[in-house]
C-alpha cells in the first residue's frame, strides 16, 4: 500500500503479549494510527526463560530495538541436548538470518517490559477485554467489557491461546491438551549446583521428561523448566514438591537437588496446551497472529518467535500488497505453512531417537553441519 493509504489506516490491536506489542511496533513505524487494547489492569509475564531467535534478533535490529532488547539478554551460541544423565545426543548452532547468528536468552517479564517499553506513551490501553467483534466488512467494531467501543479499518486478533478473536470470527475448536505439565523457576546461579558454565541453552531428555537449563546470565540467574507427563488437565494444577522430584528421578544428581530445592511458591505450574492448525487467519479487515493463530506446544521453544515473525510479515505485508484485503491474504499465504509445520512438529514426543528428525526442525538444510563440510 502506499505510504499515505497506510498513514491513513485505523488499526487496533488485541492483546499486548509478543505479538500485540510486537505488531504495535511493525505497524507504526508503517505511518499506521496504532493502538493496542489489553484485558489486563497491568503489563507482565510470569513464568522463566525464553530463547530469541536470530531470525527473531534480525526483525528487532530492523525496527531499531535490537538494544533494547540484547541489554535485558544473554547471547548463546549453540544450543546441546543430552540424555537424563548428561550424555551428549546433539549439539548445533541456532539458525542464522542474515548477519545475526545467536539466540538471545530473555527473562519473560523482562521480554515483555522491554517490548512495550519501545512503544509511544498511550499507545497501549489497559484494562479493555473484549467481548465482541463485528466484521463489517472493509471495518470491525470492538466492544469492550468497559462499555468502550472502537471501530478500526484493521483489526489484529494477538489475544492468546484462548483468543476471542478466534472464536467469534475463525474456529470455535478449542485448545488441546498435550498430557503435559510445565513446572517453570528461576533461581541464583548460585543455586545451580555447578551446571552452567556459559550461556547455552542445554535440555536434558529421558522417560518422558525434559528439564531446560537457560541461562540468564545477564541477571545471575538460571530459569529451570520441567516438562512432564501428567494427565492432569487443570490449567493450574495442583503439585507438591515430592510430585516434582519425582519427576526427574534417574535424571543428573544436579538436576535432583535443583527440583528438591525450589520453592514451591516461586514456581509457576502450568498444564500445557496448544491448538489445532486454524484453516483461516482472516477476513477482510481481522488477522489474527501469534498463538490467537498458531499456538504451540512449546518443545521447540518458537512459541514466541513466531509472534515475532508474524508481526513482521505483517507489516511487509501492508507496505507491499495494494489493499488491507490484499495484504492479509498475502500474510497468511506467507506464514501459515511455516507455523503449520513448526505446530506439527513440536507435537512430537521427544525421545532420543526422534531428537533429529524436530530439532531444530526450522533450520535451512544449507545451515547443516554436513553441508558445511562439504562447502
Amino acid at each position: 500500500m502506499k505510504a499515505f493509504e497506510i498513514e491513513n489506516l485505523k488499526i487496533a490491536i488485541v492483546g499486548a503479549g509478543y505479538g500485540g506489542a510486537a505488531a504495535a511496533k511493525a505497524l507504526s513505524l508503517l505511518g499506521a494510527d496504532v493502538t493496542v487494547y489489553e484485558q489486563a489492569p497491568a503489563l507482565g509475564e510470569v513464568g522463566a526463560g525464553i530463547g530469541l531467535r536470530p531470525a527473531t534478533m534480525a526483525r528487532f535490529r530492523q525496527w531499531g530495538i535490537f538494544d533494547a532488547i540484547a541489554k535485558v539478554s544473554s547471547p548463546s551460541d549453540f544450543f546441546e541436548i543430552l540424555t537424563a544423565t548428561g550424555e551428549p545426543i546433539m549439539k548445533d548452532t541456532w539458525p542464522e538470518a542474515g548477519a545475526e547468528k545467536q539466540t538471545y536468552l530473555i527473562h519473560r517479564g523482562d521480554f515483555i517490559a522491554a517490548l512495550t517499553g519501545v512503544l509511544p506513551e498511550g499507545m497501549v490501553q489497559l484494562d479493555h477485554k473484549l467481548e465482541k467483534i463485528e466484521d463489517k466488512g472493509d471495518r470491525s467494531v470492538l466492544t469492550f467489557a468497559n462499555g468502550k467501543t472502537v471501530e478500526a479499518d484493521l483489526v489484529v486478533g494477538a489475544d492468546g491461546i484462548r483468543s476471542t478473536v478466534r472464536k467469534q470470527l475463525f474456529s470455535g475448536k478449542e485448545p488441546v491438551f498435550s498430557g503435559e505439565h510445565a513446572y517453570r523457576a528461576v533461581i541464583s546461579m548460585d543455586d545451580a549446583q555447578g551446571m552452567v558454565g556459559d550461556d547455552n541453552l542445554r535440555m536434558y531428555i529421558g522417560r518422558g521428561t525434559k528439564v531446560y537449563l537457560l541461562p540468564l546470565r545477564h541477571r545471575n540467574q538460571l530459569s529451570f523448566d520441567i516438562t512432564a507427563l501428567n494427565p492432569d488437565s487443570a490449567w493450574a494444577p495442583a503439585i507438591s514438591s515430592e510430585d516434582m522430584v519425582a519427576t526427574v528421578g534417574g535424571f543428573d544428581d544436579r538436576i535432583v537437588e535443583i527440583t528438591r530445592g525450589l520453592d514451591l511458591k516461586a514456581v509457576t505450574i502450568r498444564s500445557v496446551w496448544d491448538i489445532d492448525p486454524v484453516d483461516n487467519w482472516h477476513t477482510d479487515s481481522v488477522v489474527i497472529v501469534g498463538d490467537a493463530a498458531h499456538s504451540m506446544l512449546h518443545h521447540q521453544g518458537q512459541g514466541a518467535n513466531s509472534a515475532i515473525e508474524d508481526a513482521g510479515a505483517l507489516a511487509d505485508a501492508l507496505a507491499q500488497a495494494g489493499s488491507v484485503k490484499e495484504a492479509l491474504a498475502l500474510f497468511q499465504a506467507t506464514r501459515k505453512p511455516v507455523t503449520d509445520e513448526l505446530q506439527r512438529i513440536s507435537r512430537q514426543g521427544w525421545s532420543e531417537d526422534e531428537v533429529n528428525d524436530v530439532f531444530p526442525g526450522q533450520k535451512p538444510a544449507s545451515q547443516s553441519p554436513a553441508a558445511r563440510q562439504e562447502a
